[in-house]
């Protein structure tokens, strides 16, 4: 019989020991809706109406994993131009403040990269996210170590001090899975361009609302884990790919023209459109982004755009959303597009120039709806395009598409009935999970909540073949379903 002596016990253990870091090779994470909702209360409380829950969900959705670098600067950026056309609301720029700071999820426990361009209201200058205390502060997601691009936040000179601190918990990381909102309500004096750690003076300022565009205006960010604003166009598109929202689409463009964010939106879809025009196939992107790249939708995945062309005599653009402040990517008639960017007040057609080209440039996705097509599982005979509260009109429920929408998303929706959050999936797979919106990353589903009083589910556009992915009440789901003449409910099965 073989014998262990003590010493070699001892020394097996040890080499277990260090062997430890191997354990590091797993995801951390958090639930998501919690980092907004005291936001969300506050905005509530100042007047911010329907306005406040698209915001907040987008937001929540920018933590998860495959969110571009700069999506989560983007929903603060988007919290704090509402804040400003409600009296300046001082708790809810404080809060999405904090918000920015928060800690976003870890793929691999490695520390997740910051955002390299400047936000676009002052008050997030300096303000950087937390890191949590399970991920490695030496290695980033992607590879990179710290000094190289995406390691050091914009405007500080050398690495973050402590490693994993923010100016809201400058004394380290925060602890695995824990809501900055929970520990402070201080969000901390912002950093300096000449310190590695908390400073008293504010960066450069910029006017951005997406890490590839940055004229963009007010926006929505990106709710995808490496997903698109669009899906393919067509009966081929192989998984469910969209970003999330709790805004459907709206029945008035009138009053999207006279709303606070309107001016802003359109002159948001400009700017992208006209850094669309720069982009080609090969252009380098972040996975997590989305964009127009000559004419067709593009998703970044691995680095490298994929593209799916749009349907005959139409092109990708960005648009105007209309009941939130953001952006959507779509395809659409150049004149369509022109048309909502008009209705906003935004002069200079699609690009802010006069120009007419169609939009092919790199940006987040900052979509807070978009369109998306089956998964296999589901049917094949809906197409999609990227759209995003796109104005209904009363043509839309008899175009030719509209009956094959409504069904492709009843058969959508029962698809979804099936799934729960141990389903298998595949990375950029979105659905809806026990009525959460849910996005697939490493083969996982990662859920984010709805607001109270609503699902998730998946909507007909209205101006383009496809559906779409939102958090809405079930009657509004319902309505629009029946809108397109598909009879049978949610599913189709009542």
């Amino acid at each position: 019989m073989v014998q262990f002596t003590d010493a070699l016990v001892f020394a097996l253990l040890s080499a277990t020991a260090r062997a430890a870091p191997l354990l590091l090779n797993k995801r951390i994470a958090q639930t998501t809706i919690d980092s907004v909702t005291p936001w969300e209360d506050a905005c509530n409380s100042a007047g911010g109406g329907q306005q406040c829950n698209p915001i907040a969900v987008t937001a929540a959705s920018t933590l998860l994993a495959a969110a571009g670098n700069c999506d989560q600067q983007d929903s603060a950026d988007a919290m704090i131009s509402l804040a400003k056309t409600l009296n300046n609301d001082a708790n809810m720029i404080s809060l999405a403040q904090i918000f920015a700071q928060q800690p976003r999820n870890s793929p691999n426990s490695l520390a997740v990269p910051y955002c390299d361009t400047a936000p676009q209201n002052s008050e997030l200058n300096g303000f950087f996210q937390c890191q949590f205390q399970g991920s490695d502060q030496t290695s980033f997601v992607g590879g990179l170590s710290v000094g190289e691009a995406g390691t050091i936040p914009l405007g500080l000179s050398a690495a973050v001090s402590p490693a994993g601190s923010c100016p809201a918990n400058p004394t380290g990381p925060v602890a695995d899975g824990q809501q900055l909102n929970a520990i402070t309500q201080n969000p901390g004096t912002p950093s300096t361009s000449g310190s590695t750690a908390s400073g008293s003076t504010s960066v450069s300022s910029g006017s951005t609302a997406s890490s590839a565009a940055p004229a963009t205006a007010s926006s929505s960010a990106s709710t995808s884990d490496n997903s698109g604003a669009g899906a393919a166009v067509g009966d081929s598109a192989p998984s469910v790919s969209s970003s999330t929202s709790t805004a459907g689409t709206t029945t008035s463009s009138t009053t999207s023209s006279s709303s606070g964010f309107a001016l802003s939106n359109g002159q948001a879809a400009q700017a992208q459109n006209a850094q669309f025009a720069s982009l080609t196939a090969s252009s380098i992107c972040t996975d997590g982004q989305n964009a127009c790249v000559n004419g067709a939708f593009a998703q970044c995945v691995g680095a490298k755009f994929e593209t799916t062309q749009c349907g005959s005599g139409e092109t990708c653009a960005a648009l105007p959303l209309v009941n939130s402040a953001g952006t959507s990517i779509t395809c659409t008639t150049t004149a369509d597009a022109e048309a909502r960017i008009a209705a906003t007040g935004a002069t200079g057609g699609l690009t802010g120039d006069g120009s007419t080209a169609s939009a092919s440039s790199a940006s987040s996705d900052t979509s807070a709806s978009a369109a998306v097509s089956p998964s296999p599982a589901a049917a094949s005979s809906t197409s999609a395009t990227a759209s995003d509260n796109q104005a209904a009109t009363s043509s839309s429920s008899t175009s030719s598409f509209a009956p094959s929408n409504g069904q492709a998303a009843q058969k959508l929706n029962a698809q979804f009935a099936t799934l729960s959050a141990s389903s298998t999936c595949s990375d950029g797979e979105n659905a809806c999970v026990n009525g959460a919106f849910a996005q697939c990353v490493s083969g996982k589903f990662e859920t984010t909540a709805c607001a109270g009083g609503t699902t998730c589910a998946a909507l007909p556009l209205v101006n383009s073949a496809g559906t779409s992915i939102t958090c809405t009440t079930t009657a509004d789901a319902d309505a629009r379903i029946a809108a397109t003449g598909a009879t049978g409910g949610l599913t189709g099965s009542s």
